[in-house]
């Protein structure tokens, strides 16, 4: 992962220190609330529901095994003794005192981490796959330029008060697991017919209350133009985005006002004027910032382990894990480990303190010292040799992270929703957890294969609920909290947006309504068939009408 130089270390002490005043001047009134807005929120801070919320910013999605640890230090320290991990690979604390932020900032700040800009109207964290630098199937290792990226973004003088915030995904394997098509900006990059590394350039994608794919406005962008040609999307943005209405002040908003080709014409007309200013990346720039990435120590290793047979042999539930926990490595006799954070019961995404730290040491004692985490809201343990997989899944077990079922219908996708955040309209944790044990049988779960269920508390859909083979929004319906579902979202390269079954439903009919939706699919799929793919052959109306038949018979009822 990136180890911060010397100009990144003072930058972020310099920005604590900075925020240290700006927090010391409001609590003695020399800042109206209206003057901190701001300031806090460029450091990360919220006042949520029943208290403040600091977002620390995980880039990409990679920490080290020390990072984790202090995170899990100052859970314990300052909030109540847990964190959470959303759906931009960042971790929340929902608990912290106001006046602690700026102690947690500096503790952050030792062992290079912070809180910029992971929110207001700026250029928020860059995401990509869980999975980066491993894949079997990367074409192209996209972290060095997403560094590149980050840094051009941080503290961007002309990009920090944009009309709304603005989210980059970067990716360069086969299959996409960043969802770049529902970012502002997503790059695909790949190897063009001359074997150099070009990007395929996406805008305009987002969820939230207008949720809309992006669109290919670039098919070939050299890699050397990634930052100039992103500085004329943003530019456009800024000039013309709309900043009278925040429902409307996103760049999907623009982007389809205006289709896709006048933007693109007004984009290429910025970048002639940018391609090669000083932004434009060079190969010893590239090659400067990928020093800071150390290379793992890989042994040569054999694709088989005779400990790892003789236990998979064994043990069926060591062999259910390994099926959906443990992913392919492109180094032989290495497995990429998932340490689901969504046991049944519990907040999808929660991790208490005692679990940093055991995942902290799992990653020093088996995977070099480095984790990732996903924007399924999950935790990575990269590069575990084949042989050590057993002792792992034990250790892991022991404390609560083993649960079998990635990829599987329990394993949520949510937001904090209204226990939380105050913006929600309703609750998520409840409902995800309600469905969790309606579903509590894992033999049931790896029945039904495949299936993506998201949640979100509100129209923000911090929950990608339009991208989930199912999805649940939480609504207001007369000062009351109703469920709005929708199915047939996808993400991926065949990404779709999911479509409304019908009105929404209480809070208690929502595991039965789960329920009556994998009843049709059990009851019409093909042998090969996951959800997503049956809900694309015979639509929605046959879920539909599932669904909703108690509730017409009712109706009828009371008619006559």
């Amino acid at each position: 992962m990136y180890k911060y130089d010397e100009i990144d270390q003072q930058i972020v002490d310099e920005r604590v220190a900075q925020y240290r005043d700006q927090v010391r001047r409001y609590l003695a009134g020399e800042l109206s609330e209206d003057e901190f807005r701001p300031l806090r929120l460029q450091n990360g801070l919220y006042i949520q529901r029943h208290a403040p919320m600091l977002r620390i910013a995980v880039p990409y999605g990679m920490l080290s095994s020390k990072q984790l640890r202090k995170l899990g230090d100052i859970a314990k320290k300052y909030d109540k003794g847990y964190g959470h991990f959303s759906t931009r690979q960042n971790l929340q604390l929902n608990w912290p005192k106001l006046e602690d932020t700026p102690d947690i900032l500096a503790e952050l700040a030792t062992v290079q981490m912070h809180a910029i800009q992971t929110s207001g109207n700026c250029i928020r964290n860059i995401t990509t796959d869980q999975f980066v630098g491993i894949a079997p199937d990367e074409i192209i290792d996209p972290r060095a330029i997403a560094e590149i990226m980050r840094q051009w973004s941080t503290f961007h003088p002309e990009f920090a008060l944009l009309p709304r915030k603005f989210k980059i995904a970067v990716s360069g394997t086969a299959e996409d697991r960043a969802i770049i098509q529902a970012h502002d900006i997503g790059m695909e990059f790949y190897l063009d017919h001359n074997q150099q590394i070009a990007v395929k350039v996406w805008v305009g994608g987002g969820l939230g209350r207008t949720p809309i794919l992006g669109t290919v406005i670039r098919e070939h962008l050299e890699w050397q133009h990634a930052l100039t040609y992103c500085e004329a999307i943003v530019r456009v943005y800024n000039l013309h985005g709309r900043r009278d209405n925040a429902y409307k002040a996103r760049i999907k908003i623009l982007v389809k006002a205006l289709g896709i080709d006048a933007f693109r014409q007004q984009v290429e007309a910025e970048w002639l004027n940018l391609k090669d200013n000083a932004n434009t990346i060079t190969e010893a720039e590239l090659a400067r910032v990928a020093q800071h990435f150390e290379p793992m120590p890989y042994e040569t290793l054999s694709e088989h382990d005779a400990r790892f047979d003789a236990a998979i042999a064994s043990n069926t539930a060591f062999a259910s894990w390994v099926k959906r926990n443990v992913h392919a490595h492109k180094q032989p006799g290495y497995r990429a480990v998932t340490l689901s954070l969504k046991p049944h019961g519990k907040p999808p995404g929660d991790i208490t303190s005692e679990q940093m730290w055991l995942v902290a040491d799992l990653a020093d004692q088996y995977s070099f010292g480095e984790l990732r985490s996903s924007h399924e809201q999950n935790l990575i343990l990269a590069d575990v040799k084949l042989g050590d997989l057993y002792s792992v899944w034990e250790k892991a077990r022991a404390n609560g992270l083993a649960t079998a079922n990635i990829g599987l219908l329990s394993d949520i996708i949510c937001c904090p929703g209204g226990d939380f955040c105050s913006l929600a309209n309703a609750k998520s944790i409840p409902i995800a957890e309600a469905i969790q044990m309606q579903f509590d049988n894992l033999d049931y779960l790896h029945d039904i294969g495949d299936l993506e269920l998201n949640i979100s508390g509100c129209m923000n859909a911090c929950g990608h609920h339009h991208v989930g083979h199912i999805g649940i929004l939480g609504v207001d319906k007369d000062g009351s909290e109703w469920y709005q579902v929708t199915i047939g979202g996808k993400q991926g390269n065949d990404a779709s947006i999911g479509s409304v079954i019908g009105p929404a439903f209480s809070a208690e009919e929502m595991p039965g309504v789960v329920q009556k939706l994998i009843d049709v699919y059990i009851e019409a799929r093909t042998e090969e068939e996951r959800f997503i793919d049956t809900v694309r052959r015979i639509g929605v109306a046959p879920f539909k009408q599932h669904v909703y038949a108690d509730k017409n018979l009712a109706k009828e009822g009371a008619a006559a």
